[in-house]
């Protein structure tokens, strides 16, 4: 039943967004945020709260510091976030192959 295949689809990466930024950091150690918010095309604000939800989820950690004088902002994937981010991907595909079957 396609029903019990949507049960493993994590509600945390529902968002374009959040999709998005867990996409970058899968493959990027660590991005910034001028960078999310360039390539996703977002304010401040919009980026700053999906940031947070992820944050809360212990998916991403957030490292502050400066450089040059100048604050910057770096994000991390934790292994958490790595696990739940490929176990989404697993329940895509299989929802994917069932619905294609």
């Amino acid at each position: 039943m396609v029903k019990e295949f949507l049960e493993d689809i994590n509600k945390a990466f529902e968002s374009r967004v959040r999709l998005g930024i867990m996409s970058m950091l899968m493959v990027n150690d660590e991005v910034d945020f001028n960078t999310f918010k360039e390539l996703l095309g977002l304010t401040d604000g919009n980026l700053a709260s999906h940031i947070k939800a992820l944050e809360g989820l212990e998916y991403i950690k957030v490292k502050k510091q400066f450089v040059e004088r100048k604050p910057k902002t770096t994000y991390s994937r934790t292994r958490e976030g790595e696990h739940a981010f490929k176990e989404h991907l697993r329940a895509l595909e299989a929802f994917i192959k069932k619905t294609s079957d």
